[in-house]
């Protein structure tokens, strides 16, 4: 007897396996291109912000402490947290496409956690990460 599985209402075998790719071997070489690219893209950028507060606290030691006014330390530290937010979110970003790289190993990538059906191809070439639908997705924003 099964039970019904609450994320996709759907029936829940007693071992349910996971549901395969829907996309031929040639279709995820260029998924796993696409996501090695945007990857590289955002360890550049991490590591341009990283260069650019190093430089930022080159500058700051090199200048006097007098020289400042108040309220231009208070923008240079708010700049400085700003980029720190950024890494932080290509840091993520990061996380999300090895995760899809995962998927595309296990052969999984392309199914819709929530639904469990195939996500749209043109999706997954905007968001090569994304694991759920787009029906999933606006079904979680009437909610």
């Amino acid at each position: 007897m099964s039970k019904e599985n609450p994320k996709t209402n759907r029936p829940k075998l007693s071992e349910e396996k996971p549901i395969l790719t829907p996309f031929s071997e040639e279709e995820l070489a260029y998924f796993r291109n696409l996501i090695l690219e945007r990857r590289k893209e955002a360890q550049l950028e991490i590591e341009r912000m990283r260069n650019q507060l190093k430089n930022e606290n080159d500058e700051v030691d090199k200048d006097n402490a007098y020289s400042f006014h108040m309220a231009d330390a208070g923008t240079d530290a708010m700049e400085r947290e700003k980029i720190y937010l950024m890494i932080d979110r290509q840091q993520k970003y990061i996380g999300y496409l090895n995760r899809a790289l995962e998927r595309i190993e296990n052969k999984t990538y392309g199914i819709c956690k929530v639904t469990g059906k195939p996500i749209n191809k043109e999706r997954l070439e905007a968001i090569p990460h994304t694991e759920i639908s787009i029906e999933a997705k606006l079904e979680s924003k009437r909610r």
